[in-house]
């Protein structure tokens, strides 16, 4: 396996990394003495979590992309089911990240054996004290990131990455992110916005920096916006498979009648127990390694 790069957050899906919930949840037992503690709204149902799954990976796979599956790891929970937030795809190879949930602590460090298995370079790790989680980053185009800071990333991550990345990239945007329900719930960058095309994206603007907004909008992205009432029916939360393709919650009708208006096709899955109860959609459940560089708006 060679060394990649996703550059984009919309190109089309080349190889992606998840964990399937029978090696994250493993069984009722493992969720009834985990949930309460990792903040988790309610315990997952294992055999119909299972059957979420399986239909979330099956959406994944039929898109083309290589999907690998990420091994079942001592020492990582159930949250380790949300494989983006442990590592960055970077230009220079995985970067590990820094987790800003303490009782995720050891799933950078899982991921990287798994990528090391793989063949894929490992360029670096996000030291302590220094937090980065995959969330609360976006690659708008292969030379322009943006970072949100919040309680999952702080000052500190965001430095060595920068540092990291190098002549690698022209700009890195720090975007500041409310403190909204928090420092003990899900709420990342990519809570409030994902892209979908180079000119279009999903976003809930009543959590966005209006600086942030203006400057998504002078880059000339339209924006496909999420009612209210599907926010925390994770509206806002949309993997794309490709251009104008993607994957979302099921019971967000009105996001999705948006975004097919907009011209996308739209798949969704039914994530009750995958997703709204541990507060991760689907691009939480999926690390992105490669995407094709395709589009400019």
């Amino acid at each position: 396996m060679t060394d990649t790069f996703a550059s984009n957050e919309f190109g089309t899906l080349g190889r992606v990394a998840i964990k399937h919930v029978r090696d994250t949840f493993v069984d009722q037992r493992t969720i009834d003495a985990e949930w309460r503690a990792l903040n988790f709204s309610a315990p997952p149902d294992v055999e119909r979590a299972m059957r979420e799954y399986d239909h979330f990976a099956d959406l994944i796979a039929s898109s083309g992309a290589e999907v690998l599956m990420l091994p079942r790891a001592s020492g990582v929970g159930l949250d380790s089911i949300y494989a983006r937030d442990a590592s960055i795809s970077t230009p220079h190879g995985m970067v590990l990240g820094g987790m800003g949930k303490p009782a995720r602590g050891a799933e950078p460090a899982a991921q990287g054996a798994a990528f090391e298995a793989w063949g894929l370079r490992v360029a670096g790790a996000i030291e302590a004290p220094g937090t980065l989680e995959g969330g609360d980053l976006i690659w708008l185009d292969r030379r322009t990131v943006v970072v949100g800071r919040g309680y999952r990333t702080n000052d500190e991550g965001i430095r060595q990455l920068r540092a990291m990345l190098g002549d690698a990239i022209e700009e890195l945007l720090v975007v500041p992110l409310p403190h909204w329900r928090g420092p003990a719930d899900v709420f990342h960058l990519m809570s409030i916005i994902s892209p979908i095309d180079a000119d279009l994206a999903v976003v809930y603007s009543p959590l966005m920096p209006v600086p942030f907004r203006e400057w998504l909008s002078d880059r000339g992205i339209a924006f496909v916006e999420v009612p209210d009432e599907e926010f925390d029916r994770m509206g806002a939360n949309v993997l794309a498979l490709g251009p104008r393709r993607c994957v979302m919650v099921d019971g967000c009708p009105e996001t999705r009648a948006r975004l097919e208006r907009a011209g996308a096709e739209v798949h969704v899955y039914r994530g009750e127990e995958i997703s709204l109860k541990g507060g991760g959609g689907p691009t939480c459940l999926t690390r992105p390694i490669g995407r094709e560089e395709s589009v400019t708006p």
